[in-house]
């Protein structure tokens, strides 16, 4: 609505919002939600978005947020809803019939296909005849109970969920070769899992998405590697070494720490690090320019090297409040957070007064 009110284009409302045209036309007809609210918000005021507009939007976008890593099924066929669609999306263009999909190119009429008008729209199916032969019942049996056994001592599994022994690890297989952005597999599963099992705070789902690659930045920090955007050979040993641990400050105890050290403004301290990170003290984002913005109060790259700061110290949750109160002693205020400020300023309840009440804005 916002969108077409405007009328301008994607791309045109994409330089002015700071977002790629392409990103703006998947949000805005719902193919997927923006991981950060800051698109949200920046998007809205370029399309001139009123402050009881702004209050709507964030609470839509809260809550498809909160949806995001619930799977919802397609009516009637028990697969997630838009499965189908990768599946063939990323089925290649010379495969067979059955893997791209069923679709019947318009100069074949239903006659040439053997395929009625109703049928034609629904996927194909393999047929299995009704009856078999003994001969060929009995190696079916004996090919079942192969694949059976095959998935059971699948690399990087074990009976009791135990950590597969070295040399018998699933990212050390020929299959996990890389491990990166937009891949779905369980190459991607085992790394959400040896994750979570150092603390980290994820989904697992096998689908290496944007909070996937924050964790994994996260660990290859913490571990004293660099953060190479992807799970590469180091990252998978000291993944399986078990000796790196992302427990962190939970968000209650790093508000509190918030308002001890804005004592000038500690309501509006705790709600623009609410807005830049969701108080989670691991947080990271990476900027269009390759830089990232890390932790707490997402400082950046550059202001951490002004800070004589590093990815690492951004980490502890104390060091990065005392740095970012050092930054609002500059001009005493919020200008090195522009979009969380104007958050701010466009939503009730967010004075100093009401947040430091215990209802932080945001």
């Amino acid at each position: 609505m916002l969108k077409d009110r405007s009328g301008r284009g994607y791309d045109r409302l994409g330089k002015e919002a700071g977002v790629s045209g392409s990103s703006l036309h998947r949000y805005c007809s719902g193919v997927s939600v923006p991981v950060d609210y800051r698109v949200v918000h920046a998007f809205a005021k370029v399309c001139g978005a009123g402050a009881e507009e702004l209050r709507e939007l964030h609470r839509l976008w809260a809550l498809a947020d909160t949806e995001r890593d619930a799977p919802t099924a397609t009516a009637g066929t028990g697969v997630p809803e838009g499965a189908q669609e990768n599946a063939q999306e990323s089925a290649p263009e010379d495969a067979p019939e059955s893997v791209q999909g069923s679709a019947v190119p318009d100069d074949v009429t239903p006659a040439e296909t053997g395929v009625t008008a109703a049928e034609a729209g629904r996927p194909r199916r393999f047929r299995v005849p009704e009856k078999l032969s003994p001969r060929v019942a009995v190696l079916a049996a004996v090919v079942a109970v192969v694949l059976v056994a095959g998935f059971v001592w699948l690399p990087g599994s074990s009976p009791d969920g135990a950590a597969p022994a070295s040399g018998d690890r699933l990212l050390d297989s020929a299959a996990c070769k890389t491990v990166s952005m937009g891949q779905h597999d369980a190459c991607v599963r085992e790394v959400q899992t040896l994750l979570t099992r150092a603390k980290g705070k994820l989904a697992v789902d096998g689908d290496f998405g944007p909070e996937t690659l924050r964790r994994v930045t996260a660990f290859q920090v913490l571990a004293g590697l660099p953060a190479t955007n992807v799970v590469d050979d180091a990252t998978k040993k000291a993944l399986y070494a078990r000796r790196v641990t992302m427990t962190t400050w939970p968000a209650d105890r790093v508000a509190k720490r918030i308002r001890e050290v804005f004592v000038e403004d500690p309501g509006t301290a705790v709600a623009v690090a609410r807005c830049a990170s969701f108080l989670d003290p691991l947080y990271v984002l990476p900027n269009t320019n390759g830089s990232r913005n890390w932790g707490v109060f997402q400082i950046s790259d550059a202001r951490l090297r002004d800070l004589d700061g590093t990815p690492l110290r951004a980490f502890d949750p104390d060091w990065n409040i005392r740095a970012a109160h050092r930054l609002w002693s500059v001009r005493h205020d919020f200008h090195d957070w522009p979009s969380c400020e104007a958050a701010l300023k466009s939503t009730p309840g967010s004075t100093p007064d009401s947040t430091a009440k215990g209802t932080p804005a945001g």
